[in-house]
């Protein structure tokens, strides 16, 4: 029976991060998926992830999207490959019943976090979105920008594959395309069996995303969610002059869930512009997911997203994937021990806005493995925030 100093099951986002970071600090580490990642099962996919330093869901991230952005070009330089494109990043409102004191106002409390931590950005009116952003010519007049010019986006493939590559060469061992069966855990350490092998360790660390649910049991079976997201890449008009001139972007337009969408620039090349939604209505299982896109789904996607509010595009989608959250039920991040397996940090139900954070978090559950503490002041996501809840089954 091989024994580790630590181990990590799923190697998606957190858990790549998380063996590289180990690997590098010479610690003895295996990591454990039950696919071949870089792969398309989980939420670590789809060419393109947003990051920025502002983050409108909450003060407790901004320390950790600023590690990230250093750990990215630190593998840059160490892999030779571009992971970090930062084309900058727009958060906009455009609706005609905008209210400038709406402090639940997207666009507004991530102005205010960058105020309150000093982050460069600009705030826009209508006037200069629509003569700086050709693509948001259709914003109200009463719209509202926020552009950060060090923000822009992530590669996910990219980047995983890049760390577990690099976690190889500092001496990890990947075990790709093994299901976790079973984990038990005693003053001693950890066992963690899968359908090929039995591994043992000193510590653990459980980053398995959409499967954190049903492999660990309560409380995580009821407190996760998984929900199915739709992608898009919309065919760019004839002249549309977009490339290079287009930004990261997040646009609300409406009130409520279904009026809010994001997107990327439009690079050189492809031809192209990415554009999604985020859903949190309808839940799923990783197993019984759709991963195919209708095209009743894509003409829904231009007509209620696209059509009359982002300039340049077609109806025409060129390319369209499926990616699934684990969501929890305030929308924030679950990182805390297992409340009954020694030795086991749970991490990486990450709702949906996970990716741009993974780098400077695998950091910290390195850290964690290695001394028992991160760097990182990580207590605003402890499991006894829902303690005393009722929570209804899946």
């Amino acid at each position: 029976m091989e024994r580790y100093e630590s181990l990590v099951i799923g190697l998606g986002a957190m858990g790549a991060a998380t063996v590289y970071q180990l690997a590098k600090a010479g610690v003895k580490v295996a990591g454990i998926d039950r696919h071949h990642p870089p792969h398309t099962f989980g939420s670590s996919h789809g060419d393109t992830r947003i990051t920025r330093l502002s983050v409108g869901e909450g003060a407790q991230y901004v320390p950790i999207v600023r590690n990230s952005h250093r750990i990215w070009r630190e593998l840059e330089a160490a892999s030779g490959e571009a992971l970090f494109e930062q084309s900058g990043l727009l958060v906009l409102t455009s609706r005609d019943d905008f209210d400038p004191s709406d402090e639940s106002d997207f666009t507004l409390r991530t102005i205010g976090l960058a105020n309150t931590y000093g982050i460069e950005h600009e705030v826009l009116d209508a006037a200069q979105i629509r003569q700086r952003f050709a693509q948001f010519a259709h914003v109200a007049d009463s719209a509202i920008g926020y552009y950060e010019p060090g923000g822009g986006f992530v590669r996910p493939e990219r980047c995983i594959e890049v760390q577990l590559r690099l976690a190889e060469q500092h001496g990890a061992t990947l075990y790709k395309g093994e299901t976790v069966t079973a984990i038990r855990a005693d003053e001693h350490g950890v066992t963690v069996t899968t359908d090929q092998r039995t591994l043992q360790a000193d510590k653990l660390v459980v980053s398995a995303g959409n499967w954190a649910g049903g492999l660990l049991g309560a409380p995580f079976d009821q407190l996760l969610k998984v929900y199915r997201q739709q992608l898009f890449w919309f065919e760019l008009e004839p002249g549309a002059d977009l490339v290079g001139k287009s930004p990261t972007y997040i646009l609300t337009h409406g009130q409520g869930e279904g009026n809010t969408n994001y997107g990327f620039p439009a690079l050189p090349g492809e031809g192209t512009l990415k554009i999604a939604t985020a859903q949190y209505h309808t839940a799923s299982t990783p197993e019984t997911l759709d991963r195919t896109v209708s095209a009743a789904e894509e003409q829904a996607m231009y007509a209620q997203q696209v059509r009359g509010r982002i300039a340049g595009v077609t109806s025409k989608v060129v390319k369209s994937a499926v990616c699934a959250y684990t969501v929890t039920p305030d929308h924030h991040f679950i990182i805390d021990q297992h409340p009954t397996l020694q030795h086991t940090l749970v991490v990486s139900p990450c709702s949906g806005h996970g990716f741009k954070h993974s780098a400077a978090l695998g950091e910290a559950f390195a850290q964690w493995c290695i001394r028992g503490s991160s760097d990182l002041d990580l207590s605003a996501f402890s499991l006894k925030r829902f303690a005393g809840q009722a929570l209804a089954p899946q």
